[in-house]
């Protein structure tokens, strides 16, 4: 409606320039403070860069929509935004399980943590994470290039979303239904049950803590984690199978937001505000920083 243009223009521009800043704070602490250069920090720096990386992909093409009046996007442009979607889509839930991974060496083998997670295996696992995910976006992205469509599109989306195109595409579309949820299965499904297992082991773990403080203090490294996880999963289900249940894809648009804006935004706060050293590293570069201006 025109008349809420100005208001949602408002809301996402704020959304995404809290994620941005957020994100970007994350990263300047972790990157600025030695003492957080750990596993667990390094896989946290690489989730916030991959945040600002998804919310990249559809809010600023929105915000300049509004802005222009024009709700047009080129076939080109559709396909690299959906491209790059599920490209950082996909790698936000692997570096979810390899952060859940982490969890699960630091608590139930906390002797052997530094030989286990050490820094070519850290790095492997981001590689891995980067490569799965290129192919699995070039596959998606060439499987919807050879539908065929009609008219014109109109897309009920803030961005392009690839299920919407397929069930407006003219041509046959089984072998982009097949690739689709078979893709959704093991990339979606397969991390999900991984962080399923390493939680199930991580709480064996904690149980057998003998001190009720040793307990609190283990299962405290894992809250922020827990959340998030909890937050992007619950969010996405909660998506497609309200779509599913209603078949109505403006409600589906609007659900949509939760997990490619809220979400990525709510990460920063997520993992600083419950986290002394990131607040104590952001407090340090500030305040060294502030101590140079003055100086000169």
């Amino acid at each position: 409606k025109p008349e809420w243009q100005l208001l949602i223009f408002g809301l996402f521009l704020t959304m995404y320039l809290i994620t941005v800043c957020g994100n970007l704070l994350i990263i300047l602490a972790v990157s600025s403070d030695s003492l957080l250069h750990t596993p667990m920090y390094f896989f946290l720096c690489n989730l916030s860069f991959v945040d600002i990386c998804f919310t990249s992909t559809t809010i600023p093409k929105m915000l300049w929509n509004i802005q222009t009046q024009s709700k047009v996007i080129t076939y080109e442009g559709c396909i690299t935004q959906i491209y790059f979607l599920i490209h950082f889509g996909v790698l936000d839930i692997f570096l979810l399980t390899v952060m859940a991974y982490d969890r699960f060496v630091a608590i139930c083998h906390p002797l052997h943590y530094t030989v286990i997670m050490n820094h070519q295996l850290c790095g492997l696992m981001i590689l891995g994470s980067w490569i799965v995910c290129i192919l699995n976006s070039l596959l998606q992205s060439l499987t919807a290039l050879r539908l065929s469509f009609c008219t014109n599109l109109e897309i009920p989306h803030f961005f392009c979303e690839l299920n919407q195109m397929v069930q407006l595409a003219c041509s046959d579309t089984f072998l982009n239904n097949v690739v689709m949820y078979f893709a959704a299965v093991l990339l979606g499904g397969g991390p999900f049950a991984g962080i399923l297992y390493s939680y199930s082991k991580i709480v064996s773990c904690i149980r057998g803590i003998s001190s009720a403080q040793g307990k609190y203090k283990a299962f405290s490294t894992c809250v922020s984690h827990l959340s998030a996880v909890s937050l992007f999963y619950c969010t996405v289900l909660g998506v497609y199978l309200s779509s599913a249940a209603t078949h109505s894809s403006h409600s589906s648009a609007t659900a949509s937001v939760m997990y490619t804006v809220v979400t990525p935004m709510l990460n920063p706060f997520l993992y600083s505000l419950r986290n002394k050293d990131i607040k104590k590293a952001l407090k340090s570069f500030f305040v060294k920083e502030t101590t140079i201006l003055s100086q000169h």
